[in-house]
């Protein structure tokens, strides 16, 4: 873990800083320490929100970062933002430098594929109220930091009724 974390460097990012911008090459993979970050992309007639990134997060556009394709993501930060950084070179090293790389990597992998499967789930199978009860309890921090259109956007509603979801919830 001491090899990994070396790695790793520290960065900062102001608030309304980009970390990447959709079409660039992502180069790099970080761990959220302090701060909030939106990755969302642009389309003709909207922003679509994808995920707010948190403290204990990682952060980048992973096809990107291990395909090499042009970053379908923008990501900006919401606050000042301390992360640790890696890399892609010194990422492609850590087979050679750390002997359980490929389970340690296939557990990452998992883990970033749980997370997703799980939103897709929500967004299957819960009705807009049940997401949104879901997302409070368990992210209360980000309704007073973020712009509640983002968390909107995020779990797949208009702002009209993300605003009529919450206020049946405050009453």
């Amino acid at each position: 873990m001491e090899t990994i974390a070396s790695l790793f460097k520290p960065e900062t990012l102001k608030k309304g800083d980009y970390f990447l911008k959709t079409g660039k090459n992502c180069d790099k993979l970080s761990f959220v320490q302090t701060g909030f970050l939106r990755m969302f992309v642009e389309t003709e007639k909207k922003e679509v929100t994808q995920w707010i990134s948190t403290k204990g997060y990682f952060v980048t556009d992973l096809s990107g970062y291990v395909f090499g394709d042009p970053a379908r993501w923008t990501i900006q930060a919401l606050t000042d933002v301390e992360m640790y950084t890696l890399n892609k070179s010194d990422y492609q090293q850590m087979e050679t430098l750390v002997s359980d790389w490929s389970t340690l990597e296939k557990l990452f992998i998992v883990r970033c594929f749980t997370l997703m499967e799980n939103r897709i789930f929500s967004h299957l199978s819960m009705t807009a109220e049940e997401r949104y009860a879901w997302f409070f309890e368990n992210n209360k921090e980000l309704f007073n930091q973020v712009p509640l259109q983002y968390i909107a956007s995020m779990l797949g509603m208009t702002p009209e009724t993300f605003s009529r979801i919450r206020k049946k919830q405050l009453f």
